[in-house]
């Protein structure tokens, strides 16, 4: 077993490589661990999480020590960590998790391109883009980077799990944080089509404008008074052709209401805004999980009954060559 071997970390190290498509977990030790074991330490995180594979066990995480896998970082020096020796409070301990048994997702990513410096796909729906809570191997990112070998991808935006459509990653770390930027200063132009019930107030040129929260921990974000903080506008809207009609009606027993067509182009990304504002204008989206109610577990998993809106396109100058970039993908409304 190698122990106590301090390593110091080039600049832009990771203290741990990315494995098997899945990076790494740091936990800064809090107060209350102060003078514990790395294996008291580490044996009780696993034990104390939401979701835990049956597999990590005791032996499991004895041979995370015995491969070198379990490190504490100072500065710019790692350690390799015996199961024995003592964290303090304020040390970063850095090791890999494994990821809970998940239940497969029965779609998968479309390449719709991919060059020396991105990789587009179309994303199905109920696939997160990245790893959180108890999405980790069924997520865009992991299920990408173990298809095409390649580690450093990394997405330079996010859609909603719920949501489908283009999805740009990046292939080098070098590049990552350019492209990242020019979606955080809006300059990418997105367009997104969304299904809901026809409302003749709803017509190309609409636009809602106005101020939506979300409290950490609750579902549902809302419109509230004050300074506006999200805009979208209403590009066009068509009533769906009778067999596309005919089918969506059926499938989510929504009969009583002719379905359109909407092209909505967000200026802001704040979370939820196209659903709340379509819900807010009293065409809430067909297969929505969240407006205008919360649906049960069994429900919003229903892969039948997909969340119908699609991030469409998505358009932007190259951050380095000023070349213009125009990704375009189809929906799949019946699944």
């Amino acid at each position: 077993m190698t122990v106590n071997k301090i390593i110091r970390l080039h600049r832009g190290e990771d203290p741990l490589p990315i494995k098997d498509g899945l990076n790494p977990t740091r936990i800064r030790i809090p107060e209350e661990y102060d003078g514990q074991s790395a294996y008291e330490v580490l044996q009780e995180f696993i034990a104390t999480q939401r979701s835990r594979h049956p597999q990590d066990d005791e032996a499991a995480l004895l041979k995370r020590f015995r491969d070198a896998e379990v490190v504490r970082v100072r500065g710019v020096e790692k350690t390799i960590l015996a199961p024995h020796d003592t964290l303090h409070a304020g040390n970063d301990l850095w090791f890999y998790r494994i990821p809970p048994e998940e239940k497969p997702i029965p779609f998968s990513c479309e390449i719709i391109h991919s060059d020396d410096d991105l990789l587009v796909i179309n994303k199905p729906p109920f696939m997160a883009t990245m790893p959180r809570a108890k999405h980790i191997v069924q997520t865009a990112t992991v299920q990408m980077r173990r298809l095409t070998g390649n580690n450093e991808l990394t997405p330079a935006h996010r859609l909603d799990r719920m949501t489908s459509g283009v999805l740009l990653f990046t292939k080098r770390k070098e590049i990552r944080g350019a492209y990242q930027k020019i979606f955080s200063d809006r300059k990418v132009s997105k367009v997104y089509h969304a299904i809901a019930p026809y409302r003749p107030d709803i017509i190309p040129g609409t636009r809602w404008h106005n101020r939506i929260e979300k409290t950490p921990g609750i579902m549902q974000a809302r419109i509230v008074d004050g300074a506006p903080n999200a805009t979208t506008i209403v590009n066009d809207v068509q009533i769906l052709n009778s067999d596309l009609q005919t089918s969506l009606k059926q499938k989510y027993g929504h009969d009583h209401e002719e379905l359109a067509l909407y092209e909505l182009h967000p200026i802001t990304g704040k979370t939820h805004q196209l659903r709340l504002h379509m819900h807010a204008a009293g065409a809430p989206l067909l297969g929505d999980d969240t407006y205008p109610r919360i649906l049960t577990i069994a429900e919003s998993e229903d892969h039948n009954k997909r969340l119908c809106l699609h991030s469409h396109s998505i358009s932007f100058h190259d951050p380095f060559t000023q070349h213009p970039h125009h990704f375009i993908s189809t929906p799949q409304w019946i699944m």
